[in-house]
């Protein structure tokens, strides 16, 4: 029970954090005069992805690296799977354009990219460099791309990030918004540190591996922010923003997420054959089969979406069979 509350603690503490640091580092680039659609598609999207960001390095740090590479598979498999099965079943989706010529192909990249280094059972420091270096060249390409999003899709992001103008409280607002990132940063270490120690006792009492649990309580726990994010923005019919940070935040994941998190320890991070061979195989099948379901009619309907819980489910029960 104490180790069920500490890895329950961790996560509610890291959604609190992660809300914080979205908030608050979204509003202060939004006051330095930043475009609202540049702040959501980079600072939103790498700020939803901290959770798994402090997880991994936490992990690595304790020398369960599994953990971080199993939580940064299984969180891509629930975002695109579960959470994006989910929305479409409450409402068909349609993808903007610059989602399909852009982040698609780039979590595609992304997720080749992390088959072929993660083949020889480990992620080296050398290997965390091309990755970041590759998250930031891809920074890039959205921000570049920023400038030819549709007028509706700039509305969205204005009405979401853009700042009011108040002359007479904007010190008062920026050092506000400047306490909500900081606080985030350190509630969100802090979090993580609980919920991994959290997550190792229990995989240690249930007799699962590390990577089990990375797979799926962490995973499905670090991405409560993103299904949260994406369920309201549904029931809101305002979708545009959460879809396209949920897509975007897959590739952050890989890329710089484990990237920075292979940088952690000196002699990399290693990746369990089950990982290597299996899992995270299985996140690039599911991303490669993304590719069509996308293209077809630029969405996904509800009998789409419900194939695609189906499917994760399916694989969740396989998890359940063969690492316990």
């Amino acid at each position: 029970m104490l180790a069920l509350g500490l890895f329950l603690l961790g996560l509610a503490v890291l959604i609190v954090g992660s809300e914080l640091l979205v908030r608050g580092g979204s509003r202060i680039a939004a006051m330095l005069g930043i475009s609202p659609i540049v702040v959501g598609l980079t600072v939103v999207s790498i700020g939803t992805s901290f959770p798994e960001l402090a997880v991994g390095i936490e992990a690595a740090i304790q020398g369960n690296g599994a953990i971080a590479v199993g939580n940064i598979a299984g969180t891509n498999i629930v975002n695109l799977l579960l959470i994006l099965g989910l929305v479409a079943v409450l409402r068909p989706l349609k993808f903007e354009l610059t989602t399909l010529r852009l982040d698609l192909p780039s979590m595609v990249i992304a997720a080749l990219t992390l088959l072929f280094m993660g083949f020889d059972l480990q992620l080296s420091r050398a290997e965390g460099i091309i990755m970041v270096l590759l998250a930031i060249g891809y920074t890039a390409l959205v921000v570049k791309s920023a400038r030819v999003q549709s007028v509706a899709v700039r509305r969205e992001f204005s009405q979401e990030f853009a700042v009011p103008p108040r002359p007479r409280a904007g010190r008062t607002e920026f050092w506000t918004n400047l306490t909500a990132l900081l606080g985030g940063i350190i509630i969100i270490v802090v979090g993580a540190d609980w919920l991994v120690d959290g997550a190792v006792e229990l995989a240690r009492l249930i007799g699962a591996s590390d990577a089990f649990i990375g797979l799926t309580v962490v995973a499905i726990g670090t991405s409560a922010p993103e299904l949260v994010t994406a369920i309201v923005a549904t029931v809101r019919g305002e979708r545009n923003i959460a879809i396209g940070n949920l897509i975007g935040s897959s590739t952050y994941n890989i890329l710089l997420i484990l990237g920075i998190t292979a940088l952690v320890p000196s002699g990399g991070i290693p990746v369990s054959p089950s990982l290597a061979y299996i899992d995270i195989p299985v996140m690039v099948a599911v991303v490669v089969a993304c590719v069509p379901l996308f293209l077809t009619r630029r969405g996904i309907n509800r009998i789409e979406g419900s194939v695609m819980i189906a499917a994760y489910f399916v694989y969740l029960v396989y998890l359940l069979i063969t690492r316990i």
